[in-house]
């Protein structure tokens, strides 16, 4: 299985920022031109994006639209998209906007059915995100906590066609502190969907240990954020970490 890389564009105001545990008080602005920073990515040697539209994830509708549509147009690499995606309507709609996945959240906990749903009619198009805080699962932004274990929500999407699941542990988002390699395991093995982590990426280290984890399943792939902005990662190692030579 080839280990994917996802750097991370989190859009607040139309601005690209990273959030510390998801906390939108405790946002640091990194750039405020999006299509610029997917740019940057592109050229750096990576061959995705993870978008999420923090605004959106709050409100539960889409927030920056023109933000996200700009980084469609300013790269050819595949862009997935999270962050107030509630609807079928609104799935299909960032679909035809050119948008290769949709990530799907407080959604797959309050209607399974429909992602169940829509991952059969769009293949290998639907993600679900699971948030976790203490192992059990967060919503609305992360705004809210549920009583559903991170597991047993990953279980539920079992054989239903989900392209992967993207796995956050949110107390150590943004923090630098060293990705929950254990949790994330956990989860892969627990299921055979491809599992990506997040949360906590501090260095290389981080992304060769999750490589080198072994369980039942590998794990597929991980989210770069602030350790990549801030230049405590960088992109040749990271890549080379991944097994993608060097930028």
């Amino acid at each position: 299985m080839t280990f994917r890389l996802f750097p991370a564009i989190d859009l607040k105001g139309g601005a690209c920022v990273r959030l510390l545990r998801g906390d939108p008080d405790q946002a640091t602005a990194f750039n405020p031109d999006p299509a610029d920073q997917a740019r940057q990515f592109h050229a750096m040697g990576f061959d995705a994006l993870h978008v999420v539209d923090l605004d959106g994830a709050f409100l539960g509708r889409s927030a920056n639209g023109d933000a996200v549509r700009a980084i469609v147009e300013a790269t050819p690499v595949p862009v997935q998209l999270g962050g107030g995606i509630r609807t079928r309507r609104q799935v299909e709609a960032w679909i035809e906007a050119g948008l290769s996945r949709i990530i799907l959240g407080t959604v797959a906990l309050r209607d399974p059915d429909l992602v169940t749903a829509l991952a059969a009619d769009l293949p290998d198009q639907i993600v679900v995100g699971i948030d976790a805080r203490d192992g059990m699962v967060a919503v609305e932004g992360w705004a809210e906590s549920s009583t559903l274990a991170a597991t047993e929500l990953a279980k539920r999407f079992e054989g239903c066609g989900v392209a992967a699941l993207i796995v956050t542990d949110i107390a150590r988002d943004g923090m630098k502190t060293g990705v929950n390699v254990p949790f994330t395991g956990q989860i892969a093995d627990s299921v055979s969907i491809p599992v990506i982590a997040s949360g906590g990426v501090a260095n290389a280290g981080d992304i060769t240990a999750l490589r080198a984890r072994r369980g039942q399943n590998a794990i597929a792939g991980s989210i770069l954020g602030r350790a990549l902005y801030d230049g405590d990662l960088g992109a040749a190692d990271a890549l080379a970490a991944a097994g993608h030579g060097t930028a």
